[in-house]
């Protein structure tokens, strides 16, 4: 009695095959086709990738320059405050009596002051030099002008108001008198300038 073996589900699909050099090439050129398609949506897949990473890069680098811009106007405007202090100090100290700089008190003011100083130089605040140096429209304010015979024209003549520099940008400039040629009648009182009302000065 003969047995006939029952094929397998593989050996059935490769008798189903067609072997012939037609059907291989036309089936290798249909793999081809598939694997060149792959190819190329992984290709677009990765460049889509590509230019997800650099928008998330890009804005990244937006938010933090626009968080850095807006803590950096925030430091600005509390400085800015913080000058009317300073500008106090300036005048206590300057008027200070002689016989008071001694006295324990104001001894602990000026340390208060030193401070204060250290601090603002800490957060990149400068002093915007003033007194004889020519005029700087950029970092100097002229509140008066002062006809002298004795300093070129120009050159600012003694500084109201301290002016300070953040970094490399001006926060609040000096207000400054500034010198100007002598006149025929020998006029020397000072011409002021129309300006907002100032009290107060710093030697």
């Amino acid at each position: 009695m003969t047995h006939h073996r029952h094929r397998t589900r593989a050996e059935e699909r490769i008798a189903e095959l067609d072997a012939s050099p037609a059907a291989l090439t036309a089936e290798v050129d249909k793999l081809q086709r598939e694997l060149e398609a792959a190819q190329q949506e992984a290709a677009e897949n990765k460049a889509g990738w590509q230019r997800a990473a650099a928008d998330f890069q890009n804005y990244r680098r937006r938010t933090e320059q626009e968080r850095d811009a807006t803590l950096g106007l925030a430091n600005e405007a509390l400085l800015s405050k913080l000058l009317g202090h300073v500008d106090d100090f300036d005048r206590a100290l300057a008027n200070m009596p002689p016989e008071l700089q001694d006295v324990g008190w104001v001894e602990g003011i000026i340390a208060i002051d030193r401070k204060l100083r250290q601090l603002l130089d800490s957060e990149g605040l400068t002093p915007i030099e003033a007194v004889g140096r020519p005029f700087d429209p950029h970092e100097h304010e002229a509140v008066v002008r002062e006809e002298r015979s004795d300093v070129a024209e120009g050159i600012v003549t003694a500084e109201l108001q301290r002016g300070y520099r953040i970094r490399d940008r001006v926060l609040r400039p000096a207000m400054v008198v500034v010198a100007t040629g002598g006149s025929d009648d020998n006029n020397s009182q000072p011409k002021q300038e129309p300006t907002n009302d100032y009290s107060g000065g710093i030697n």
